[in-house]
């Protein structure tokens, strides 16, 4: 059974708080980040925004994050996990000129590649994930740069939702990266801390196997009393 993240008012959507800290902190953290939002951020926030709002078909009139969280939230409510995964795709293609994806496609898996999609995802997607670095990991036996370690998810803190991490960000971003860019990439969100692990030339576990989707809800959602 999904958990329900909205309810229905006047013919208007209203989200339900998620709440695994306190209200006070996480207010502050909102202020934070969208202070440290620069034209750039705000201009890629507000596009992928409103993809994401055209394929729900449900418009939402707030700005920045909170808009792109409202959007998520609706998708999360509307569709079902596999439709959700394909939505955020079909999104991500907007994110990007047609021509960076033919460009990708052609390089050779090499430690340069690999280690160029780290320092690339650091340098341009800190908008959407927070706050991160690049990390070193072992790869046929030598050492290379090709992990991302984003130190608070900026996506999970604000959703504060499991299911939301893996089914709208997660899983359709390993897709993405791998089928449209040609690079294999596994996501190990933790959910204790919030930080995630972006291992860029290695391919994720089935879906079955995946420790993610074994996840339960927060203890202290109050999303998970709401429920079908």
């Amino acid at each position: 059974m999904e958990a329900k993240f909205f309810a229905y008012k006047k013919n208007k959507v209203v989200p339900q708080a998620v709440c695994i800290r306190s209200s006070s902190t996480n207010q502050q953290q909102h202020v934070h980040m969208v202070g440290k939002d620069n034209w750039f951020d705000r201009l890629a926030i507000n596009h992928l925004s409103k993809c994401v709002q055209h394929a729900t078909g449900v418009r939402n009139n707030k700005s920045g994050y909170e808009s792109l969280v409202e959007a998520a939230m609706v998708a999360s409510h509307k569709f079902d996990p596999i439709q959700q995964r394909h939505l955020v795709i079909q999104a991500l293609h907007t994110t990007l000129p047609n021509f960076i994806f033919s460009l990708t496609r052609m390089l050779p898996p090499s430690k340069f590649t690999r280690q160029v999609f780290a320092a690339f995802t650091t340098f341009f997607f800190a908008w959407l994930i927070g706050p991160s670095q690049v990390r070193e990991s072992e790869v046929n036996g030598r050492r290379e740069k090709n992990v991302v370690y984003v130190t608070k998810c900026r996506f999970l803190e604000e959703t504060n939702c499991v299911g939301m991490c893996t089914n709208l960000c997660k899983i359709p971003t390993q897709s993405f990266i791998k089928d449209s860019m040609g690079m294999p990439l596994t996501m190990i969100p933790n959910f204790d801390d919030m930080s995630c692990e972006m291992i860029f030339g290695k391919d994720p576990p089935p879906l079955s196997d995946d420790p993610a989707l074994k996840q339960p809800c927060y203890q202290l959602c109050t999303n998970f009393k709401l429920r079908d």
